[in-house]
């Protein structure tokens, strides 16, 4: 008898087969905390090629898989314990529903026959992640891995991107069967994977035909496009068909850079005018929702007519459009472009439209680089954003990606700072998240490690995820976070006189953060760079040598604590 016949086939348990079922669907990138019962699925995912990113914090950590899933195009993966691991991670689930991004929120839960005994860290987490998630699948046995897998991955992408959960008893993370089960069990789950959960949408020609009628028929159109064309690679189809019919565009915040924000057709710097006389608008993979006014009087004007492309049905039918098209930007945008292409107009420079929107550019423009300009010390935010905005346009192509967040540092920030390069704009997004800034660094570098990136950060901001500067260094990512620290949730104390009384009327208050707290000495910590400055040859010199060195660093940026004022929506004064 021969030794080999004491060997028994190799085994492998639920972890490892959650990770093979990954790594077999291409996915290379995972984010979270681990711990019981799910420490020894990272383990298996990182033998097998996944790059698996360690938090401090399931809410940051979401953060980032909900951005990465939007940088790249496939579902950013998130690995939390279970109950109140499951229940943070909703954070960064229920943005990547708000935003349209595909997301899966993996989760262990406890032992399917403990369940409703008060079992370790229980939570019926099927129930706790509906209202944020498109679909769920939970592995009741071994067996069902596969399946569960690929489903949650395809639901994630197909048809409105968004944030799918999938769950883990832990009695099946401890199942076993043979390897040779396992592959065949693999291969059976891929062979009935359905390519298209949710088919995808037939372009009607008629429809084509009607949207480029519209646009050469209107005196004052304009192209509106937002995240839902970044996210369709919509950049080239959309350059194509601005330039051949000199409609002018305006961008959404995270839309910013699909064009560069200077082209001379961008109308971002008459924004009111635009909007407000335009009686043509194409909007591609942007909403009509609160960051565009509803679409309705007074910004707009009430005979505008709206072509909606947007690849999400109910989207068109909850807006009622003059003509809404089901489709992909890209390709909605290519077929708009090829219907005008053989009969062709083009506004130029001297139509009456692009030139008053080019006058009143020009005009707010001038406005606003006349306070850029001045050297303002104390810091107010016109006079660092511009330092800032300098130094990040010298650094030419790579772009850096800028992540921002903040009250007045955002709002200062999507004004000043200008984006040249599709995705390289990430901000509080459709749901005005804050928080995000930390996870969508980490996001950010991982998923484009040619570029630099580069956090522009209100000091409340940045607040809600530090620690995990100690992540950024772990890992060694090319991440410069800058910090606007004016003392608090808008400034320092902006209370009246007569509002300070009470019995705890000598706490701070609720916007007050401690005066001049030192950031940048977090990061140094944890061996990271971190600088203070309060003037412009400071800001200056620490920008030089953090962008330069392409190392984990904090700048802590002193601001007058009365510079700001309270924001909360976008304030567009143009």
């Amino acid at each position: 008898m021969s030794n080999s016949d004491h060997l028994t086939p190799s085994t492998v348990d639920g972890n490892t087969f959650v990770a093979m079922c990954l790594a077999h669907a291409g996915i290379d990138r995972m984010f979270g905390v681990v711990g019981i019962p799910v420490t020894s699925l990272a383990n298996w995912a990182v033998q097998l090629g996944i790059r698996f990113i360690a938090f401090h914090n399931e809410q940051s950590a979401g953060y980032a898989a909900s951005a990465y899933g939007y940088l790249t195009g496939r579902p950013g993966i998130l690995l939390t314990v279970s109950g109140p691991g499951c229940v943070h991670g909703l954070a960064g689930l229920s943005n990547a529903m708000v935003n349209t991004w595909p997301m899966v929120l993996i989760s262990g839960s406890c032992d399917q026959k403990d369940m409703g005994r008060g079992d370790f860290q229980e939570l019926d987490q099927i129930e706790a992640v509906k209202p944020f998630s498109k679909y769920s699948a939970k592995a009741t046995d071994i067996t069902k891995i596969p399946s569960c897998v690929f489903s949650v991955l395809d639901w994630a992408v197909s048809g409105k991107p968004g944030g799918c959960y999938l769950d883990l008893p832990t009695d099946v993370l401890h199942q076993t069967v043979s390897e040779t089960e396992a592959q065949k069990l693999i291969d059976d789950a891929e062979s009935c994977r359905s390519k298209e959960v949710i088919a995808k949408p037939i372009v009607k020609h008629p429809e084509i035909e009607k949207a480029a009628a519209l646009l050469r028929q209107a005196e004052r159109p304009l192209i509106v496009f937002g995240k839902g064309a970044a996210f369709s690679r919509a950049e080239k189809a959309l350059k194509t068909l601005v330039e051949s019919t000199g409609i002018p565009f305006l961008p959404t915040p995270m839309g910013k850079g699909l064009l560069p924000d200077n082209h001379e057709l961008a109308a971002t710097a008459a924004r009111s005018l635009a909007i407000g006389k335009c009686d043509v608008a194409l909007i591609v993979g942007a909403r009509l929702n609160w960051l565009l006014h509803f679409g309705e009087p007074p910004k707009w004007s009430k005979d505008v007519k709206f072509i909606l492309v947007d690849v999400d049905k109910e989207e068109i039918e909850l807006r009622k459009p003059c003509l809404g098209i089901v489709g992909d930007a890209t390709k909605v945008v290519e077929m708009i472009h090829k219907e005008i292409k053989d009969d062709p107009f083009c506004l130029g420079k001297s139509h009456p439209w692009a030139e008053a929107l080019t006058k009143k550019s020009k005009e707010n423009v001038s406005k606003m680089e006349a306070q850029l300009a001045k050297d303002v010390v104390p810091f107010n935010f016109m006079t660092p954003m511009r330092i800032i905005r300098d130094a990040i346009l010298q650094l030419g192509s790579p772009a850096p990606v800028v992540v921002s967040e903040g009250a007045n540092t955002m709002d200062v920030g999507r004004s000043v700072l200008v984006q040249t390069e599709p995705r390289t704009r990430l901000d509080a997004g459709t749901w005005g998240t804050m928080g995000v800034g930390l996870g969508y660094c980490i996001a950010a570098a991982v998923a484009s490690p040619e570029r630099l990136v580069v956090a522009v950060e209100g000091d409340s901001g940045f607040g809600f995820s530090a620690m995990e500067v100690e992540t950024l260094v772990r890992y060694q990512l090319p991440v410069v976070v800058i910090v606007f620290n004016n003392g608090g949730v808008y400034g320092g104390d902006r209370r009246n006189p007569e509002e300070i009384t009470g019995p705890y009327k000598e706490d701070p208050a609720p916007t007050s953060f401690v005066p001049g707290a030192s950031y940048h000495l977090l990061i140094e910590a944890f061996g990271g760079k971190g600088y203070l400055v309060g003037t412009p040859d400071e800001l200056r010199s620490a920008l030089s040598e953090s962008f330069s060195a392409r190392k984990p660093t904090v700048i802590n940026v002193t601001i007058d604590p009365y510079a700001g004022a309270e924001s909360g929506r976008l304030q567009h004064k143009n």
